[in-house]
C-alpha cells in the first residue's frame, strides 16, 4: 500500500482542486448566472473524475448529499453546514435545488426549511421550475397556506421579469419529477386574482380546461369576483358558460356573482329571466342575491321595482336585513321622500331589527340636504340615546347643514355640545367653520375659535391662515393682521403670496402705501415674486395719497425689475397727470412710459382729450 506524508496529501488536493476547478469553469460561470434570473436555464452537470479526490465539502458532486443529510439532522445544523460549503455555493445551482426538493418530497418542512434557506440566508434567486417544485410537495403533503404563498410570490416575481415565463407550464413540466395534486392549477386561477392580474388568471382558467382538468368551483367564483371587480363582463359569461360545458356546478356565491354582472351591467330586466334559472338550477336566491337587485334598482331610481322585491322577500322567507332597509331608504332619499324613508326606518326597529351609523347618517344627511335641522339634530340625540356616537360623517354633514342656513352660532354650539359628549371633532370640520366664519365676515369669532380649539393642539394650515388674514384685512383689521402673521412665523408656516397680498391691499386701502411697500420688500427677501395685482394695489394706493412721482417710479421699478406691464396701474398715473391739463407734462410722462414699454389703449386717449379740455378750460377762464 502506498504511504503519502500529510505535506504531499495538502500539495495533491490543492493541485486536483484547481485542476477541476478550472476544466469546470464553463459550468460554473453558466450556473452562476442562472441565478440572475427567474427563468429556468439548462444545467450542465458536474462530472469531472477529478473531483472524486477531493474532501466532501470541496466536492461539488456531493453538495446535494451534504445538504439532505444536514436537513436530516434539523435546521442548526443546515446553518452551521453554511460555512462549510462556502467554496461549494457557486455550484448550487437550480438544478442542484431541484434535486433536494426532489429528495424531501415526503418531508414537506425539510422542503420548506431549504428552500427558504437558499432564498432568504444564502440569497440565492430560486427559478420559477424551483418554485414550482416546492409549490407541488407542499401541496401533496396539504400545506395549502404555504403553497399559496409561494405561489403568490411566484407571481409577484415573473410579473416584472423582463422574460416571457409562463408558471403555468413550469407547473406542468415538474409533474413529470414529483407527487402532484391537480388543486395547484385551482389555487395559480386564486394567485393571479389575489396579486391583481385578473387577465392572467382568466388565462389560466383556460389552459386548465385545455389541457383537461377540471377548477374548482371555489376558484371559478375567485375569478368571477376578479373579472367583476375589473369590469370585465364579457369575460364572467365567458367563464360561466364555460362551467356548464365541463360540468361546473354552480352555487349561490357564483349566481349571487353573476347577478352583480348583471346590475352591473345595466341589464337588471333580464334579471327576472337569471332568476328563474336559478330556480330551476335547485338554488333558491339569497339575502345577498336581493340585496343586490333592490340596490342596483334604487341606484337607477326604480323604487317601485325595489319595494316590489322587497316584498317578494317576505313571502320567498327571506327576511331583509339592515342593508336591506337602508338602501331602500337610501333610494327614498334620493328621491325626496326623506318622511317616507323615516317611515321605512321606524318599520325597521319595530321588526326588531337595530339602526347602525349607516343608517342614522342616512336620515341625517337627507334632513340635511333639505334645511330640516331640527329633525337632523333630533335622529343625532336619538343617536347618541341608543349608544351610537356619530362618526366624522354625522358631524360634518350636520356642522355644514347649520351652515348653509346661514346659523353658524348654531353650528358652533353643536360642536361644543359634541365636545362635551367626548364626541371627537376632526380638524375639517374646524377648517369649515373658520373658513365659514371668514366669509361671513367675522374674522373675529373665527380668531376666538383658533385660540379655544388651538389649546386642544389644532393647529391650522397656510390656506387656513390666509383665509383668516383676508377676512382680517377686508375689515381693515391691520394690527390683528400683524399679529396673525407673527403667529404664523413662530409655528413655522411661511406666509405665502396670498398673504402678503392680503396685507399690502389692506395697508394702501388704509393709506399706508409706505408700509405696504416695506412688506413687498420684506416679500421679495424671503425670495417671493409680486404679481400685477400688487402692482396694482400699490400705484393705486400712492395714486390715492396724490402721490404721482413715487406711483410713476414704482411703475417703472416693476416694468424693469419683474416686467410687469399692468395697464390699468399705467392708466392710473397717466390719469393723475392728466388731471393737471399740462398737455407739455403729459407727453413727456407718455415718452418715459413708451421707453418703459408701455403702450396707450383707448382709456390712455380718453385721459388725453380730458387734460386737453381741461387746459384749455382755464385758458378760456384766463382770457
Amino acid at each position: 500500500m502506498l504511504v503519502i506524508s500529510p505535506k504531499k496529501q495538502s500539495f495533491y488536493i490543492n493541485f486536483i482542486s484547481k485542476l477541476a476547478f478550472s476544466s469546470s469553469s464553463s459550468s460554473s460561470a453558466s450556473s452562476s448566472y442562472s441565478l440572475q434570473i427567474i427563468e429556468d436555464s439548462e444545467h450542465k452537470s458536474l462530472s469531472n473524475p477529478l473531483y472524486n479526490f477531493l474532501p466532501e465539502t470541496q466536492n461539488p458532486n456531493k453538495i446535494v448529499d451534504l445538504i439532505c443529510s444536514s436537513l436530516k439532522k434539523g435546521d442548526s445544523h443546515l446553518t452551521l453546514l453554511q460555512d462549510d460549503l462556502k467554496p461549494l455555493l457557486p455550484h448550487l445551482g437550480a438544478h442542484e435545488i431541484s434535486r433536494v426538493l426532489l429528495r424531501c418530497q415526503s418531508d414537506s418542512v425539510s422542503a420548506l426549511t431549504f428552500f427558504n434557506w437558499v432564498k432568504n440566508d444564502l440569497e440565492i434567486k430560486p427559478t420559477s421550475s424551483n418554485y414550482c417544485l416546492i409549490v407541488h410537495i407542499l401541496a401533496w403533503n396539504n400545506k395549502f397556506s404555504f403553497a399559496m404563498k409561494m405561489l403568490c410570490e411566484l407571481v409577484e416575481l415573473v410579473k416584472d421579469c423582463p422574460h416571457s415565463v409562463d408558471v403555468f407550464q413550469d407547473l406542468i413540466s415538474c409533474t413529470e419529477d414529483c407527487n402532484w395534486d391537480p388543486v395547484v392549477f385551482d389555487m395559480l386561477i386564486k394567485a393571479y386574482v389575489k396579486v391583481g392580474l385578473i387577465r392572467e388568471s382568466f388565462k389560466t382558467f383556460r389552459k386548465t380546461v385545455d389541457v383537461g382538468f377540471q377548477p374548482s368551483i371555489v376558484s371559478c367564483n375567485f375569478l368571477l369576483n376578479g373579472l367583476l371587480k375589473l369590469n370585465c363582463i364579457d369575460q364572467c359569461w365567458q367563464v360561466y358558460e364555460e362551467m356548464g360545458r365541463i360540468g361546473i356546478c354552480p352555487n349561490t356565491h357564483t349566481f349571487n356573482i353573476l347577478t352583480h354582472v348583471f346590475c352591473k351591467n345595466g341589464d337588471v330586466d333580464k334579471v327576472n329571466g337569471f332568476l328563474e334559472k336559478i330556480e330551476e338550477e335547485g338554488f333558491d336566491p339569497d339575502l345577498v342575491t336581493y340585496n343586490t337587485l333592490i340596490s342596483s334598482y334604487c341606484k337607477k331610481g326604480r323604487l317601485n321595482d325595489a319595494f316590489y322585491l322587497y316584498r317578494i322577500m317576505y313571502r320567498r322567507n327571506v327576511l331583509p336585513d339592515l342593508v336591506t332597509y337602508t338602501t331602500l331608504m337610501n333610494g327614498l332619499c334620493k328621491e325626496g321622500k326623506v318622511r317616507e324613508a323615516h317611515q321605512l326606518f321606524h318599520r325597521m326597529v319595530h321588526r326588531g331589527l337595530s339602526p347602525d351609523i349607516v343608517s342614522y347618517n342616512t336620515l341625517i344627511f337627507a334632513y340635511c340636504k333639505e334645511g330640516k335641522m331640527q329633525e337632523s339634530k333630533s335622529l343625532l340625540y336619538e343617536m347618541m340615546g341608543n349608544g351610537i356616537y356619530p362618526d366624522t360623517f354625522t358631524c360634518q354633514i350636520i356642522v355644514q347643514g347649520y351652515g348653509k342656513e346661514g346659523r353658524l352660532l348654531s353650528a358652533l354650539n353643536l360642536v361644543v355640545e359634541l365636545q362635551r359628549f367626548g364626541v371627537s371633532i376632526s380638524r375639517d370640520i374646524y377648517d369649515y367653520l373658520i373658513v365659514a366664519l371668514c366669509q361671513d365676515n367675522r374674522p373675529f369669532a373665527a380668531t376666538s375659535l383658533l385660540e379655544r380649539i388651538g389649546q386642544d393642539g389644532y393647529v391650522p394650515s397656510l390656506e387656513i391662515y390666509n383665509e383668516l388674514m383676508e377676512s382680517l384685512c377686508k375689515c381693515d383689521s391691520v394690527a390683528d393682521a400683524l399679529l396673525l402673521k407673527d403667529e404664523m412665523v413662530d409655528r413655522n408656516i411661511k406666509p405665502s403670496l396670498s398673504t402678503y397680498r392680503a396685507l399690502i391691499c389692506c395697508f394702501c386701502g388704509i393709506g399706508r402705501s409706505g408700509e405696504a411697500v416695506s412688506l413687498m420688500d420684506e416679500m421679495l427677501e424671503s425670495g417671493m415674486l409680486p404679481d400685477s395685482q400688487i402692482c396694482r394695489v400699490l400705484i393705486n394706493g400712492y395714486c390715492m395719497e396724490k402721490d404721482v412721482n413715487k406711483a410713476e417710479a414704482l411703475l417703472g421699478f416693476f416694468a424693469k425689475k419683474f416686467q410687469i406691464y399692468d395697464t390699468e396701474s399705467y392708466n392710473a398715473v397717466f390719469n393723475m397727470f392728466a388731471e393737471d391739463g399740462d398737455l407739455s407734462k403729459l407727453m413727456e410722462l407718455q415718452k418715459r412710459f413708451l421707453r418703459l414699454g408701455f403702450a396707450p389703449n383707448n382709456l390712455t386717449c380718453k385721459y388725453m382729450i380730458h387734460s386737453l379740455w381741461k387746459g384749455m378750460e382755464r385758458k378760456f377762464q384766463v382770457e
